[in-house]
């Protein structure tokens, strides 16, 4: 057993906020690997030690395997913490990180390849007896044997890359007319998110809702699950409200999808953080695949159970035992993250980047905010988008709900444009306060972008007289003015 004594964190963000946070109350010192455009982030006010390992481009920084190893070292880590997304489920980056002497926080290279490559993944699970979604997942690769596989499985068909997720390489192919543009398209957005260009194809379920189930491996060999997120409100294959539990499961539905959850994990000795997903359809469940990662919807499963994800990792990852008591396992209450993102929710969720103003979170029992910039910060179009994540804690599920609704309205970002009222016309419709909603939902329900709401006379007074405050400036009309009452905060009322 080794004790860790400073940690490398290749990640940025909320991610690696995170993660400092849980290292100091740990006694572990933090080494930030970032690029040098995240020198203004909270992440890099907050680390005890920070070195850039590259420039604004992923390639350059946080995919670049060298230079995060050669960073973790000159900055004296005894570890590296990959947080999600970039090169967390990349299973030569912890080859790279063992071979120079480093303890990789998270499963073995080993263990990541079996379940983390899609194929690899889909074919283990055959043999385990799991549900699996009709699909293939064979050695040729051409675009044309692509297409005929997919002629054969009939249409819709879901391609998706087979070394990573976050809906990267993933397209939807509903005729066959579509399917070389489409498949052409995800191989190169698999390359590049991932760099490996490797497709698996899959039987499209239109109706389907997403469940995952968070499993952890300690280092007695032993894998057991923490219950499940509700995942199923998405866009472009991505995340956008998570929940937990699921309003979805039996209990008896509950059991089954956790066994082979577990099963799965355990057949490979997997050690650490992993996400089981699956596809609910009625009553009958498929598994999706494997995340060999913290998950960014984690806080959720935290805040039901009264557990710490990153404190048991990287206690994991020491060669410690970290079971919790069975009692862990019994849910208390209902937790939703919902993701803020800098986008403009009245223009169908494109970019909005800049530096960010004032910036204030209400904060009260039962609210948790993790975010990675502060006021001054900018929001560059380098990265993903998302400023930061909201999740409440209440007694049951309306309450949180409206929980949710309350906190994303009175929480205040000035700069950007977000998607907070995005969020609660989500939270506000039938379909999800009913808990029915399905991958489906936001295609279903908001394709096009939400109506902006109208300036009352008031405010379009005070829009004038800021305006005519700033005339030395080059704003010449009121709608070329950035009105914080038009902007991301102000919600319905």
């Amino acid at each position: 057993m080794k004790k860790i004594k400073r940690l490398a964190i290749a990640n940025r963000g909320e991610v690696a906020v995170r993660i400092i946070h849980a290292c100091h109350e740990m006694g572990i010192e933090t080494l930030l690997l970032h690029s040098d455009v995240d020198q203004n982030s909270r992440a890099f006010r907050l680390a005890d030690k920070t070195i850039c390992i590259g420039g604004s481009t992923t390639a350059e920084s946080y995919l670049n395997i060298e230079a995060n190893i050669q960073g973790a070292l000159a900055g004296g880590a005894d570890a590296i913490h990959p947080g999600f997304g970039f090169l967390s489920e990349n299973s030569e980056f912890v080859k790279a990180v063992e071979k120079a002497g480093l303890i990789f926080v998270g499963p073995s290279a080993e263990a990541m390849l079996a379940v983390g490559d899609k194929v690899n993944c889909k074919n283990l699970a055959k043999k385990l007896g799991l549900p699996l979604i009709p699909g293939y997942q064979g050695e040729d690769q051409s675009i044309e044997n692509l297409i005929r596989e997919a002629d054969k499985m009939g249409y819709p068909v879901l391609a998706k890359a087979a070394a990573g997720g976050g809906g990267r390489g993933m397209k939807v192919i509903r005729k066959s007319a579509d399917a070389k543009e489409l498949l052409e398209s995800a191989r190169r957005e698999a390359e590049a998110a991932f760099g490996n260009p490797t497709l698996f194809l899959e039987k499209y379920l239109e109706s389907a809702k997403h469940i995952e189930f968070q499993a952890f491996g300690d280092s007695s060999g032993q894998v057991v699950h923490f219950l499940e997120r509700e995942c199923s409100v998405q866009r472009r294959h991505q995340k956008i409200i998570e929940e937990a539990l699921s309003p979805s499961l039996t209990p008896d539905l509950r059991r089954k999808m956790g066994e082979a959850a577990c099963l799965l994990l355990q057949s490979v000795g997997y050690k650490g953080a992993g996400t089981v997903e699956f596809l609910l359809d009625g009553s009958q469940f498929y598994l999706l695949e494997v995340n060999t990662r913290l998950q960014v919807e984690h806080p959720v499963t935290e805040m039901v159970l009264g557990i710490d994800l990153v404190k048991a990792q990287i206690l994991t990852a020491e060669g410690q035992f970290i079971f919790f008591d069975s009692g862990t396992q019994k849910p208390h209450g209902h937790a939703i993250e919902c993701r803020i993102y800098a986008e403009d929710p009245f223009k169908g969720g494109i970019p909005s980047t800049g530096l960010l103003g004032l910036v204030k979170w209400p904060e009260g029992p039962g609210r948790r905010f993790e975010y990675g910039f502060d006021e001054g910060d900018e929001i560059t179009s380098y990265y993903d988008p998302m400023i930061a994540k909201v999740i409440v804690w209440d007694d049951n599920r309306p309450r949180a709900i409206e929980k949710m609704k309350k906190v994303l309205k009175d929480s205040v970002i000035f700069g950007v444009r977000t998607n907070i009222p995005y969020l609660i016309e989500i939270l506000s419709h039938p379909e999800f306060v009913n808990g029915k909603m399905t991958t489906q939902f936001i295609d279903k329900y908001f394709q096009d972008p939400i109506k902006e709401p109208e300036l009352t006379d008031d405010e379009k007074a005070l829009v004038q007289y800021l305006i005519a405050k700033n005339k030395k400036s080059s704003i010449q009309t009121e709608r070329e003015f950035d009105s914080p009452f038009q902007g991301t905060w102000r919600a319905q009322t």
